[in-house]
Order: C-alpha cells, then structure tokens, then sequence
C-alpha cells in the first residue's frame, strides 16, 4: 500500500513559533506553498499554518503581520502523519480533522508535508472524490 513517505512533498521548512506572520508568507512565497507546519524551540511541530489564516487571523482584522506572532496563527492541535502510514490513514486523518494539509513526520523529525493535491495525482479517484466531499461540507 501507498505511505505518506511515498507521496509527499519532501523538504518541508517549519516557521518557527517566535518568527511573525510576514516571516510564515514570506516563506510560503519562496517555497511556493499554501501551508508550513509551526515548530517550537524544540523543533516538534505545534500547528500548521495556512495562507487562509494569514487572511483571516492578520490581513482581516488589521493585525500587523510584521508583529504577529506566527505560533498563535495554527489550530489547537498539531494534527501529524506518519511517514510510514499508509494512505488510507492519510484520508481518514484529514476527513477527521477537516484538513487539507498534513505534516508527515518520521519520529519527532518533520521530513514532509502531504496535501490533498499530492493525494489526488497518486490514488483512485473514487478516494479523492469521497474526502472532498467530507472536507467541503459544513
């Protein structure tokens, strides 16, 4: 069966909890990605961030991103993947928790994320379809 490790996207850069949220889209331009996992002082994942929270947490409530602390921008939870876990695991961890981005982690080591359009280029369609619809419901 298909793992996490075989279909993400390695060479994932945390933004650090203590880095702005200037600092997390400056990073998501370079790197040309929607989301960063948010790592703390001892580099274990705390969040993700997404470029939908930079819209609504700073740009839509006149915050100033160049003082906005970036580890108060992810959810509650630091929701992971296994490296080795296989995909199915990856569908029903993102349909649980509503997400369409996940760190992959070996340990407590970040080595990638897995988003739904890694998904989508390496499993049936049937499997795409059925976690869209869970995460575009209300």
């Amino acid at each position: 069966m298909t793992t996490a490790r075989e279909i993400m996207t390695s060479g994932a850069q945390c933004v650090q909890t203590d880095q702005t949220a200037a600092d997390a889209a400056r990073i998501m331009a370079e790197l040309g990605v929607g989301g960063l996992p948010i790592c703390g002082p001892d580099n274990k994942i705390k969040g993700v961030v997404t470029d939908r929270d930079l819209v609504t947490k700073v740009i839509a409530k006149g915050r100033d991103a160049g003082t906005f602390p970036a580890g108060d921008l992810g959810q509650a939870e630091a929701v992971t993947i296994g490296a080795d876990d296989p995909a199915d695991e990856i569908l029903r961890t993102m349909s649980q928790h509503k997400v369409r981005r996940l760190p992959v982690i070996d340990g407590d080591q970040l080595v990638g994320m897995v988003s739904l359009s890694d998904i989508a280029r390496s499993l049936p369609h049937t499997e795409v379809g059925e976690l869209v619809d869970t995460l575009s419901s209300d």
